[in-house]
């Protein structure tokens, strides 16, 4: 017997009647946390690439955000690159996927700067950060050339 606070069982609800050629699409870790993920790495000792992990790395400041200096960005004139110690939270687009100053080294430091970050991490991205920007400085018809809402745009600056 399970208490009234159980979750659903999935199961008893699934609707599981498949025709011949098609599929179903599962998400199994769709829910997970970001402290989720680097509980499940930790937990089952995987190896992970070192970007994740602090670095030396030559840096611009942008919006507030740190992009990692390359030749596929543009550099700003005001915009000076800097030797700094960073970590990357998600890995993407070098153009808007930014940095996080960072001393974590370790699985164990990742989860502890984790715990205490107030920024998520889709909070490093420029691209948000420029939609959202747009969107208040009343450049509305930008985002639309770009095939953003306002509903969108709301969306993305709370992640």
């Amino acid at each position: 017997m399970g208490s009234e606070k159980s979750k659903t069982e999935l199961w008893n609800i699934f609707n599981g009647k498949k025709n011949p050629g098609e599929h179903f699409r599962v998400f199994p870790i769709s829910n997970w946390t970001e402290m989720d993920v680097w509980n499940y790495i930790h937990m089952e000792k995987i190896d992970m690439p070192v970007i994740y992990f602090t670095h030396k790395r030559l840096c611009i400041r942008r919006n507030g955000t740190l992009l990692a200096h390359s030749d596929f960005l543009n550099i700003r004139e005001s915009e000076k690159p800097e030797m700094l110690q960073v970590r990357f939270r998600t890995i993407g687009d070098m153009t808007c996927t930014g940095a996080v100053m960072s001393e974590a080294n370790s699985l164990e430091d990742i989860i502890k700067e984790v715990s205490i970050s107030r920024q998520t991490e889709r909070g490093t991205r420029a691209d948000d950060k420029d939609l959202n920007l747009l969107w208040k400085t009343g450049r509305k018809k930008d985002t639309f050339k770009l095939g953003i809402s306002q509903s969108q745009v709301k969306i993305y600056s709370k992640w």
